[in-house]
């Protein structure tokens, strides 16, 4: 039987975007909107804001989507979408907090059931999660001259990043989630497709169009 304080802090709530509380350590299918989700990533920046540029978590999970086969393409962009209701803690400082990743995965499991979506650790969404962080420690830190040893023989991408504002990365993200799933989203809807589709700018710039682009 749990006991009081273990009770207190299963009612620990995250207030979202849309007005509902999610509750991290009793996370529930019911609390899981996929426009808290695209709201919550694109409005959070990568490596802990060190970035030359804002830059976030929705435009990483866009381009992890666009490198994986289609079927895994879903599973792909929502890779991170715990990091929605927990935060984006840095991979160093999340090594040595066993407990959040265990609380992360089950969040990641909430999600999974949500959208019928599973395969998150998917061998080639790994992958392209190394050649995304590649192309972004190039792009986004370029101060951060040492070799990251999660990046041995991975190759950036051969285009630039081109940062989006957070709400552009914000309306990409579900219009991606409704081509792949065919599900309408008020975030969308609320604007029109049109203008989203208005949007598209690219998340890579053309290598010929960039500056000092050694690849």
């Amino acid at each position: 039987m749990p006991t009081t304080e273990n009770h207190d802090l299963r009612n620990i709530y995250v207030s979202t975007h849309l007005g509902h509380r999610f509750y991290p350590l009793a996370p529930s299918i019911d609390d899981v909107a996929i426009e808290d989700i695209a709201h919550g990533l694109a409005f959070q920046c990568r490596f802990n804001g060190q970035t030359q540029h804002f830059y976030s978590v929705a435009q990483h999970s866009l381009m992890v989507a666009s490198l994986v086969p289609r079927r895994l393409a879903l599973a792909a962009l929502l890779h991170d979408a715990a990091e929605a209701y927990l935060g984006d803690m840095v991979k160093p400082l999340k090594n040595l907090f066993p407990e959040f990743s265990r609380i992360e995965m089950e969040v990641m499991a909430i999600i999974g059931a949500r959208f019928g979506v599973a395969g998150f650790d998917d061998r080639q969404i790994k992958r392209a999660d190394l050649i995304a962080l590649a192309t972004e420690k190039r792009d986004l830190m370029p101060h951060s001259s040492e070799a990251w040893q999660s990046l041995g023989g991975i190759a950036p991408l051969p285009a630039r990043i081109k940062p989006l504002s957070p709400p552009v990365a914000k309306q990409l993200f579900l219009l991606e989630f409704q081509r792949l799933t065919g599900i309408g989203t008020a975030g969308v809807a609320a604007r029109g497709v049109a203008h989203v589709l208005s949007l598209r700018v690219p998340i890579l710039a053309p290598l010929p169009l960039m500056e000092n682009a050694d690849v």
